[in-house]
C-alpha cells in the first residue's frame, strides 16, 4: 500500500508563459530549430497520463483540465470513468452534474443525462421519456486506468496501448513500495521537463535545500547524453568538486559536515539494490517521452511526470519507489512521511516550482551544460510525436 499526498492548487500567476517565438536576436536564439518542440505547447497525444491518486474520485465527479481538454472523472463502484466535461447542449459543465442514475451522470441544467462507459446522452429528463433527441447527442469519453494507486487518462486516437506502454518496466515487473504527492505547477510543461533533465541547476539553485544538507554536489562535470531503451540518460565523463576562478576565487559545494557523495551512477555504488542494480543505468538522470523524469540512486528511484493542463499549469506527480517489502517496507513509509514528503517533495522540488513560474524563454542564450535541454529537444524533433490541438466539442483553441 502507498504513502501519498496531494497538494491543494497554487493561485494562478500570470508568470512563466511560454512567450511567442522570437528571431535570433542579442538577447537570444528563438527556438526555431525544434519547431515540432516550440509547437507542443499542450503537450503530446496517444500518450497514458497519470493525473491524481486513485482514492481521490469517488461519486461526486471531479473535474481536471489535461493537455487543454477538460475532462469529468466519475467513479461507479470499482471503476472510474471519464468525460468531456461540457454539456453539448448549453455548454455547461458535467462536473457540476448529479448522479441521479447508476452509471450516468446527469447535466444540472436541464437533466440532459449521459451514459458514464460511452458518453451518450440517453435521456433528457425535462423533456420526457419520449423526447425526440433521446439517445441523439454524445459526449466524448476518454479511457481511464488505474495502475501505481493512480488514475491514468489517455488522449489520442484510434484504441490506446496498454497504459504498461507508459510506466517504466520496472515499476510493472517488480514488488515495490512508495511514497508521492502531486499538485499544479505554474508554468508550462517544457519548462517544467526541461529543469529536471537540466544538468546545471542542481549543482546551485539546491544548494541551499535541506535535502542537500548533507550531501556533496559537484562544482561541475563534463556531461554527454546517451540513449537506452528510449530513455535519454545524462552520463559523467568528469566531476569536478571545485574549480578556481581568476580573480573570483574557489567554487565548491564541500563544506565540512557534509558526508562523502554517492556515485555519479546508481551502478558505481558498492551497496546498490539488485533491482536498480540490474538495470544497468550508466547516469544518475534519465527522461523519455512524452515527460518522464527518472533520478536513480542506488537505493531508491524517484520518478516525476511533467503532465500538461493548459498553456501555463503542468501537473507535477512525483513519487518516490523503493524495491522492498516487509519491514524494510514499513520503515520507508514511515520515513516517508516524517521526512522526505516535506523535504525532497516538498522544499527541494518547490525550489524547481520556482524556477518554472519565473522562466521567460525564448529569447535564451545556452551553455555547455544545456546539451541536456538541447538533446531533448532534438529527441523530440527525431520522434515526432503527435502535437496535442484541443479538437473536443466545443473547444476554444
Amino acid at each position: 500500500m502507498s504513502t501519498i499526498e496531494n497538494e491543494p492548487r497554487p493561485a494562478k500567476r500570470r508568470r512563466g508563459r511560454v512567450r511567442p517565438t522570437a528571431e535570433t536576436s542579442p538577447h537570444g536564439n528563438d527556438w526555431s530549430s525544434w519547431p515540432e518542440y516550440e509547437k507542443a505547447v499542450l503537450g503530446f497525444r496517444d500518450y497514458w497520463y497519470p493525473l491524481m491518486w486513485a482514492e481521490q474520485v469517488g461519486r461526486k465527479p471531479v473535474p481536471v483540465q489535461l493537455l487543454g481538454e477538460h475532462i469529468v472523472l466519475v467513479r461507479e463502484k470499482d471503476e472510474i470513468f471519464a468525460l468531456h466535461d461540457r454539456c453539448p447542449h448549453r455548454g455547461v459543465p458535467l462536473s457540476l452534474g448529479r448522479r441521479q442514475y447508476e452509471g450516468t451522470i446527469s447535466c444540472p441544467y436541464h437533466g440532459w443525462t449521459y451514459r458514464l462507459d460511452s458518453g451518450e446522452m440517453c435521456a433528457a429528463l425535462t423533456d420526457g421519456p419520449e423526447s425526440p433527441i433521446n439517445n441523439k447527442v454524445s459526449v466524448s469519453t476518454y479511457p481511464v486506468a488505474q495502475r501505481l494507486g493512480l488514475v491514468w487518462v489517455y488522449v489520442g486516437d484510434g484504441d490506446p496501448p496498454p497504459v504498461e506502454r507508459d510506466i517504466p518496466d520496472e515499476l510493472v515487473d517488480n514488488e515495490f513500495t512508495m511514497g508521492g504527492r502531486w499538485d499544479i505547477r505554474e508554468g508550462n510543461w517544457r519548462f517544467a521537463a526541461e529543469n529536471g533533465f537540466d544538468e546545471g541547476h542542481a549543482k546551485y539553485l539546491h544548494n541551499t535545500a535541506l535535502w542537500r544538507l548533507f550531501k556533496v554536489m559537484p562544482a561541475w562535470n563534463k556531461t554527454r547524453i546517451v540513449e537506452k531503451d528510449g530513455w535519454l540518460i545524462r552520463v559523467q565523463d568528469e566531476v569536478h568538486w571545485e574549480a578556481d576562478f581568476p580573480g573570483l576565487g574557489t567554487w565548491t559545494n564541500k563544506r565540512w559536515w557534509k558526508r562523502m557523495p554517492l556515485p555519479d551512477a546508481p551502478g558505481k555504488s558498492a551497496d546498490i539494490n539488485p533491482v536498480i542494480k540490474s538495470l544497468e543505468i550508466p547516469g544518475f538522470v534519465s527522461i523519455r517521452l512524452p515527460g518522464l523524469l527518472r533520478v536513480a540512486y542506488p537505493h531508491f528511484i524517484h520518478y516525476e511526470w511533467y503532465v500538461p493542463v493548459d498553456e501555463e499549469r503542468v501537473r507535477y506527480v512525483q513519487i518516490m519507489v523503493r524495491f522492498e517489502s516487509g519491514v524494510r517496507a514499513s520503515a520507508f513509509k514511515a520515513k516517508y512521511l516524517a521526512a522526505i514528503r516535506w523535504l525532497f517533495h516538498g522544499q527541494f522540488t518547490g525550489q524547481d516550482a520556482w524556477m518554472v513560474d519565473v522562466m521567460d524563454a525564448p529569447p535564451e542564450k545556452l551553455y555547455r551544460p544545456d546539451l541536456s535541454l538541447t538533446a531533448w529537444r532534438r529527441h523530440i524533433e527525431s520522434e515526432r510525436p503527435t502535437v496535442q490541438v484541443d479538437r473536443t466539442p466545443g473547444a476554444k483553441r
